[in-house]
């Protein structure tokens, strides 16, 4: 079992690596001044926009990245159209027919809000980045699926909840998501504009943490397109922006004994000091540091353990200096009697 295990880690982490240099030796100055000096400009006319954006960039990649990161900082998520959607989908959640009627009609609202005010949600960030790539000549596809967060589809997939792009670039498909690489939104009220370049051209594997596409070959990977969906703990875009994927344990929920020690395994692709790692227990509105033991950090595989010393319940938060960067949950149990001969 522990060969094969080993076997799997070290699939995954080539990939991760071979996934992440494929850019390494593009610069892109050029094209994030370009994409200042187009700041605020509007939709009237997207081909002249699309134009001013690429017609000086030498190849694909850097004509996407500045299609990307101008929709990224001069696109506004929608607070109305969130909440709007977000109770439509509670009131059509056993009529799938009748939400999809009224997303229909829904969509045309958004077209004319996201063209006038550049307003929008995720449907209208991944709309607008694939018309910006077809007058680019770039192959784009939307990807419709479910978005894991600690509010949604946390432990089972229940609602259809997003949308997000593929882009072909040196005849290899990569994912990414403009809405999540835009900001966030507070209570589904405000609208923080924050960039997170994490999800750009992201791992697949990474992004299968809290992208799970309708149609399973937008995974990018063979490996995780023959899984079945399983809870796994919940990320954030602090996991992205620090690109750290968690290893193990592997489940949200986990079952362990009093005084029984568990090994955390984590993933970072680039520089993280071990002063910077540490786990948090949350316990109502206190906190306090976990002691954390046996910490290990070499050529970017972090490992540490943490053993329980009291039953119950408790939510562990795994933490990158300030950020959390994944959570899980441990119900400790009566360690079980040993057996008598």
């Amino acid at each position: 079992m522990k060969s094969l295990l080993t076997f799997a880690l070290s699939i995954s982490l080539s990939t991760l690596n071979a996934q992440i240099s494929d850019f390494k030796d593009v610069d892109f100055v050029k094209v994030e001044n370009i994409v200042k000096l187009n700041q605020g400009k509007n939709l009237d006319n997207l081909p002249i926009l699309v134009y001013n954006l690429t017609s000086k960039l030498s190849n694909d990649v850097e004509k996407f990245r500045a299609i990307y990161l101008w929709v990224c900082e001069n696109i506004i998520g929608d607070a109305y159209q969130h909440r709007a959607v977000n109770k439509k989908r509670a009131e059509f959640k056993n009529d799938s027919l009748g939400y999809i009627t009224w997303n229909n009609g829904f969509k045309k609202i958004a077209a004319k809000k996201l063209l006038k005010h550049k307003k929008t949600m995720c449907t209208g960030y991944a709309y607008l980045i694939k018309q910006m790539c077809f007058i680019a000549n770039i192959d784009c596809k939307i990807i419709d699926g479910y978005a894991r967060s600690f509010e949604t589809n946390v432990e089972t997939l229940e609602n259809l909840n997003h949308s997000w792009n593929a882009v072909k670039l040196n005849d290899k498909w990569y994912l990414c998501d403009a809405t999540w690489s835009s900001g966030y939104m507070i209570n589904g009220k405000i609208f923080i504009k924050d960039y997170n370049d994490g999800y750009f051209l992201t791992d697949p594997v990474l992004f299968a943490k809290n992208h799970y596409p309708i149609n399973k070959k937008w995974f990018l990977n063979d490996s995780l397109t023959s899984n079945k969906f399983k809870p796994e703990p919940i990320v954030y875009g602090e996991t992205f922006k620090h690109k750290v994927l968690p290893i193990s344990p592997k489940n949200l929920k986990t079952f362990v004994e009093k005084n029984q020690e568990i090994k955390f395994v984590l993933k970072s692709l680039k520089p993280i000091f071990s002063e910077d790692i540490s786990l948090v227990d949350f316990s109502g509105k206190e906190h306090k540091l976990c002691k954390i033991h046996d910490l290990k950090n070499e050529n970017g595989i972090i490992t540490f353990k943490y053993k329980f010393k009291s039953r119950g319940t408790r939510d562990l938060h795994l933490k990158i200096k300030k950020d959390i960067v994944a959570s899980y949950t441990f119900k400790i149990t009566k360690p079980k009697p040993l057996e008598k001969f």
